[in-house]
């Protein structure tokens, strides 16, 4: 799996929300190989470099999840959202994305595979 193409780039902290059983640990080495770091917690009370948000069909509003996520991201940074593909438990329709990401003040750059069950869907903020 190579993080670099979806955007992770060294010497970056990210964080990671959502975490459950079901997250692929493989992607989760290759971002942290691709950064030098560890994934960090929802409770990390620090400014971070990108956000990954493992986002189920059935967690929540999506919108407002969104918005959390903005809480310690730095201006101009990015969110990764990991949704179920297509077939998957929890998986999401891509319409919702589109719909939440503008309310949360996002704006959906790309979207792929992952290679595993999960895929993703990188959003941006808009610089001030």
């Amino acid at each position: 799996m190579d993080a670099a193409k979806w955007g992770f780039i060294p010497d970056t902290v990210i964080q990671e929300l959502g975490w459950d059983e079901d997250t692929d640990d493989e992607l989760r080495d290759a971002i942290e190989k691709v950064t030098g770091s560890g994934l960090v917690g929802g409770d990390i009370g620090d400014v971070v470099d990108g956000v990954i948000l493992w986002w189920r069909d059935g967690d929540g509003d999506l919108a407002d999840d969104l918005m959390d996520a903005l809480q310690d991201l730095v201006e101009g940074g990015s969110i990764w959202l990991l949704t179920p593909k297509v077939g998957q438990p929890g998986y999401v329709e891509g319409a919702e994305i589109g719909e939440a990401a503008p309310v949360a003040g996002l704006s959906t750059t790309t979207t792929s595979s992952t290679g595993g069950n999960w895929a993703v869907t990188k959003l941006s903020t808009h610089k001030r």
